[in-house]
C-alpha cells in the first residue's frame, strides 16, 4: 500500500512541474492586442515658455509652443495673467493656424496695455493715438491752405511781371512812329531811315 501511494504521489509532482514550465499557446488576439496599444507622447527636448511656466511636460503637439518658445518666458506670464492659458488655448483652436500667429501677438499687446493702464488699457492708447491722428490732419490742411495761397500769389505775380514787359515794350513803338510822322510833317516830304544814303526831302513846287 505504501508503495502504490508514493507512486502516485510522484506522478502527481511530474505532471505540477510540467504544467508551470509549459508556455501557454501563442494567441494572436492578444499580439494584436499589445502592437495597437497607443504610443508615448514624444518629449519636446526643451519646454516651452507656456509649459515651463505652467510646469507641466511639454509635447511636440504642443499648441502654444511655435507662438511662446523658451526665451520668451516673460511674453507669456503677461499674456497668461490677463487672459489666462486656458483661454488663450481655446482661442487658438477656433482659429486657423495662418491667423494663430496674429492673435498671439494681439493678446500680449493687449496684456502689456492692461498691465500698464489697469483702467482704460488699449482704449487709452487708441485715445491718444487719435487724438494725433486729429492734430495731424488739422497741420496737413492748414499747410494746404498755405501752399494754395502761395500758388495764387506766385501766379499774380508771373501776370503782373508780363503785364509790366508788356507795358515797357509798347512805349518805344509809338514813339518811333511819332517821330517818323512828326518829320514828314514838318519837312512836307519823306524821310529814309538812318541805314540809307541819308535823309532826301522833296522841294515844295511852286506855281
Amino acid at each position: 500500500m505504501s508503495s502504490s501511494s508514493d507512486t502516485t504521489t510522484a506522478s502527481a509532482t511530474t505532471t505540477i512541474l510540467a504544467t508551470k514550465t509549459t508556455p501557454p499557446p501563442f494567441s494572436p488576439s492578444l499580439s494584436s492586442s499589445a502592437n495597437s496599444a497607443p504610443p508615448p507622447h514624444p518629449t519636446a527636448l526643451s519646454p516651452c515658455a507656456a509649459c515651463k511656466s505652467l510646469r507641466r511636460r511639454c509635447t511636440v503637439s504642443c499648441l502654444l509652443a511655435p507662438f511662446f518658445p523658451p526665451t520668451e518666458t516673460l511674453k507669456f506670464t503677461t499674456a497668461h495673467r490677463v487672459f489666462g492659458a486656458g483661454n488663450i488655448i481655446k482661442l487658438l483652436q477656433d482659429l486657423p493656424e495662418s491667423r494663430r500667429a496674429d492673435a498671439v501677438n494681439s493678446m500680449v499687446y493687449e496684456a502689456n496695455a492692461r498691465l500698464r493702464d489697469r483702467v482704460y488699457g488699449c482704449a487709452g492708447v487708441i485715445c491718444h493715438l487719435q487724438k494725433q491722428v486729429d492734430e495731424l490732419q488739422e497741420q496737413l490742411a492748414r499747410a494746404q491752405a498755405k501752399h494754395v495761397i502761395l500758388q495764387a500769389q506766385h501766379a499774380q505775380l508771373l501776370a503782373s511781371t508780363a503785364t509790366a514787359r508788356s507795358q515797357q515794350q509798347r512805349p518805344g513803338e509809338a514813339t518811333d512812329g511819332v517821330v517818323a510822322d512828326s518829320c514828314m510833317l514838318q519837312n512836307g516830304g519823306y524821310c529814309v531811315d538812318d541805314c540809307g544814303l541819308g535823309s532826301v526831302w522833296e522841294e515844295p513846287r511852286w506855281a
